[in-house]
């Protein structure tokens, strides 16, 4: 079954939050909090955000069975799906619901604009029309965005550092808007960096394989993994499959690169959905989502997996190296 009703946490951990604190935030009644995750059931990289937030949600006296429910569902990258889990979590009438990106935000607002939803790592929330402005969201719905388009830029830059010999860039991106804005914004610097770019939809294996085969049939190809829900979930295709037609690859998290990518530029996604059970506390507080802004990424990190530079035969600059929040060896 796709849907999980936690009723414990991390083993006995509740046991280690004080008891007083979490007596403070009882209310008489269990409280529900849904979980849209836009990828495959117990992906690992989904859960262990949900372990973040869950972590959170009981430093501020939420303790799951106590006075709190959480119902995850794990729908997937396919929009009839996730239209499908996200009308399936409105009918449950939840207190609250986390959105996991952009794919799982726009479902459950058709669903519900009256039932409050936390966002995490949606990218433009105002031009896609989720909220009305980011100080004063207006609506059901606010959260954390993820990077502004601006920020897709640098993973060509970062892609010229470690790989200065690059000139033909194959960008894996989602056909949606959010994933044609950072196609756009990387089609924009490519031409100062003497790099030509194409777009590669993510859609399935086989339009991966495609794609980077024909990069690796010339000289001098390499990738860029923008940020989409289904490139988490083809990502051991995507990693296995650059590492196979010797094509150095940026991606824009460390999940990648912890699974054997080679380099990573992009917010931190667990701080995300920390920041966001914060919110979700003070809507089951009684704050409204229309009053709380929509906030930016506070946290980004470079990670770097120099044994796959190695495989690659790269050799990462020093100066690349001493700015790495993290490197795999």
């Amino acid at each position: 079954m796709r849907r999980r009703e936690f009723i414990t946490l991390l083993g006995g951990a509740a046991a280690a939050w004080p008891v007083t604190a979490r007596a403070q935030q009882a209310t008489g009644r269990m409280r529900l909090v849904g979980i849209l995750q836009n990828l495959p059931e117990n992906d690992p990289v989904g859960s262990d955000h949900n372990a973040a937030f869950h972590k959170e949600l009981q430093q501020s006296g939420w303790t799951i069975g106590d006075n709190i429910r959480i119902d995850i569902r794990w729908a997937g990258t396919k929009s009839d799906d996730i239209r499908r889990h996200a009308a399936e979590l409105v009918a449950l009438t939840p207190d609250v619901i986390l959105a996991n990106g952009t794919s799982s935000l726009g479902p459950l607002l058709q669903a519900s604009r009256t039932i409050p939803i936390v966002f995490v790592q949606v990218t433009d929330p105002v031009g896609s029309g989720y909220v009305v402005s980011l100080a004063r969201p207006g609506g059901n719905a606010t959260g954390f965005a993820a990077r502004e388009y601006g920020v897709s830029g640098k993973w060509l830059e970062v892609l010229k550092q470690v790989a200065p010999g690059v000139t033909r860039v194959g960008v894996i991106r989602s056909a949606v808007p959010s994933g044609s804005g950072q196609f756009g914004a990387i089609q924009a610097v490519a031409p100062y960096l003497r790099m030509e770019v194409a777009p590669i939809d993510v859609r399935d294996p086989g339009e991966i394989e495609r794609g980077a085969a024909a990069l690796a049939s010339g000289s001098n190809g390499a990738l860029i993994v923008t940020a989409n829900g289904a490139a988490v979930a083809h990502r051991d295709v995507i990693i296995t499959t650059a590492a196979r037609h010797k094509l150095p690859a940026v991606y824009w998290q460390r999940h990648f690169v912890t699974a054997g990518g080679l380099i990573s530029y992009g917010e931190d996604g667990t701080d995300q959905y920390t920041r966001a059970a914060g919110y979700v506390d003070r809507i089951l507080k009684g704050e409204k989502p229309a009053d709380l802004p929509v906030q930016a990424p506070t946290k980004y990190e470079l990670v770097i997996n120099l044994k796959t530079a190695k495989a690659l035969g790269l050799d990462v600059p020093p100066s690349l190296l001493s700015r790495a929040d993290a490197v795999i060896e």
